[in-house]
């Protein structure tokens, strides 16, 4: 009964956002759709052969599609979709674990630069606390989870402190390489999101979303892997592969 109210509700309202700062259509050229036989995640383009998302999705089968705003929609155009050669997991990864939470994918062909397909800059220092970001994925309609996701949205929201944060998640150690980002702690509504969100802050990938309990484009606090902690192995991994 509660969620025939809810299907009624977004209905009449056309969105099941919180925050009235989100935005709903464009693409932006970073983002990338990791289909799957599995569930699909988010992905962020960082290089002409490179993808970085969580290493917590499971990807088999995987097709990477960029420039997409509705998976639902078959005829959708400006799409372009590559096989890739090789998924890196973080070696310190653990399925029970939120650190180390990422996940690098090589492309089997270089992505050409376009208005719907850019890679994303890469920070050379520690987000500043308080900074905007936006966060950015696809959500499905609530009243028929069995399609893909229709809705494409970015919400902007800041960078909250690790205190803050490790008082909404006390049940998580939030340590130096992680950041979080949002603004109302806890769950509120329902939604259906699609996994592994990056924060852009002022045009810089700083997060890959780990974990949210609530939805972050409602502004939920979610915490994000600090993509800064993790240049090393970012770089290392792409100059060796």
């Amino acid at each position: 009964m509660k969620l025939v109210f809810l299907c009624i509700l977004s209905t009449l309202l056309e969105t099941f956002a919180y925050n009235p700062d989100h935005i709903a259509g464009t693409t932006p050229p970073y983002l990338v759709y990791l289909k799957s036989d599995y569930l699909p995640c988010t992905g962020v383009l960082i290089h002409p052969f490179w993808v970085i998302t969580s290493a917590h999705c499971n990807l088999p089968n995987l097709r990477v599609i960029l420039g997409i705003t509705n998976p639902s929609d078959p005829m959708e155009r400006d799409v372009e979709v590559s096989d890739y050669e090789k998924m890196f997991h973080h070696p310190y990864f653990s399925v029970s674990s939120i650190s180390y939470d990422l996940m690098l994918i090589k492309l089997k062909r270089r992505i050409k630069h376009s208005n719907y397909a850019k890679a994303v800059k890469l920070p050379q220092h520690i987000v500043p606390l308080n900074a905007m970001c936006s966060v950015s994925t696809w959500a499905y309609n609530l009243c028929d989870v069995t399609k893909d996701p229709d809705s494409l949205q970015t919400v902007n929201v800041t960078v909250i402190s690790r205190a803050e944060c490790q008082n909404a998640y006390k049940v998580f150690d939030i340590t130096e390489n992680m950041i979080c980002v949002g603004i109302v702690p806890g769950r509120r509504l329902p939604c259906k999101e699609i996994m592994a969100a990056p924060a852009v802050c002022n045009g810089v990938l700083y997060g890959i979303l780990s974990y949210a309990d609530g939805c972050i484009l409602r502004a939920d606090v979610g915490i994000y892997a600090s993509i800064f902690h993790y240049m090393p192995w970012i770089e290392d991994t792409m100059k060796n592969n």
